[in-house]
């Protein structure tokens, strides 16, 4: 049993996906498409000397989501979804929208115009440089609960990544305010991310509810492709409910590693990565050794397969 993962923000780089783009005349028609739909050509974003329009959220998730579903597609059309004896899929963050768009809850272009919408709403969700992002490294997700609310922290979890990388967000001054008393209590490192803001927190309940009407103008298709949600880390087929996990999402926590929990509960025994780079790789190696994990995101690693 084998399940797809789709990876979010961070994991881009120049020239993602280029060697598909290049070999693969599906990957070629799918850049076309999501550049069609969303007035952004993609081309020139992914395949560029400078990652500065990469990096920039509005551009980075439909840039992502470009690359991560056309890998997707080429593998659909080469191997065959039988053939790979996929179950259950799911994504970190955007990732989740690629799963959707994968196992066919959505369409490549309705998920397009949504990730476009997504990502201009999270760039602006609040005052430019005064909210964020922090990893905490060697610590778990209880742990740092525990510190946050021992200490009465104006900040909130936004990635329960593994047991050694949480991620949290907040304003620039609260986050500030708590680096060091985080280092005192134990955290190996404490690292600011280069976002535009405080994602997958209350700061980005506002964001949220405009993204939700745009949510609602889209087509949800039914599928019987289980998806494993952010907000809640639990299995599901249905479309009612993974819709509403779905309108959570952007202002909740990622329950990473309760989702790959799920996996493993579920007896998945297998991982393919498919996207840019191998970050989600990394992470379920930490959470669990009990799945044989394969990532995707060059030509040469199709022999894996």
């Amino acid at each position: 049993m084998t399940a797809i993962v789709f990876p979010g923000q961070g994991s881009q780089f120049i020239n993602m996906s280029k060697d598909f783009y290049n070999n693969f005349i599906i990957c070629k028609n799918i850049y076309e498409l999501i550049s069609d739909i969303t007035k952004i050509d993609i081309k020139s974003i992914i395949f560029s000397d400078s990652s500065d329009l990469l990096n920039q959220t509005e551009y980075t998730q439909i840039s992502i989501f470009c690359t991560s579903i056309s890998i997707y597609k080429v593998l659909c059309s080469e191997y065959g979804l039988k053939n790979l004896n996929i179950t259950t899929m799911l994504g970190h963050s955007l990732g989740e929208y690629t799963a959707l768009t994968a196992s066919n809850y959505l369409s490549i272009e309705d998920c397009s115009f949504l990730l476009k919408k997504r990502g201009e709403l999270m760039q602006n969700a609040y005052e430019p440089n005064k909210s964020g992002m922090a990893a905490i490294i060697g610590m778990n997700c209880e742990k740092t609960e525990k510190i946050i609310k021992d200490n009465n922290l104006k900040v909130e979890i936004a990635n329960d990544n593994s047991p050694l990388q949480v991620v949290i967000s907040g304003t620039k001054n609260n986050l500030l305010d708590c680096e060091n008393i985080f280092k005192v209590n134990g955290a190996k490192r404490f690292i600011p991310l280069n976002v535009s803001s405080a994602f997958h927190s209350f700061l980005m309940i506002e964001s949220q509810k405009k993204m939700n009407y745009f949510i609602e103008e889209k087509e949800f298709l039914s599928s019987n492709m289980p998806i494993i949600s952010n907000f809640t880390g639990k299995v599901s087929s249905n479309k009612n409910e993974i819709l509403d996990n779905l309108r959570n999402q952007m202002s909740n926590r990622v329950r990473w590693v309760e989702s790959i929990k799920t996996l493993e509960n579920i007896g998945e025994n297998k991982i393919i990565e498919i996207g840019p780079g191998k970050v989600l790789t990394g992470l379920i190696k930490r959470i669990s050794n009990n799945f044989k994990t394969i990532n995707i995101d060059s030509v040469s690693d199709l022999k894996d397969l």
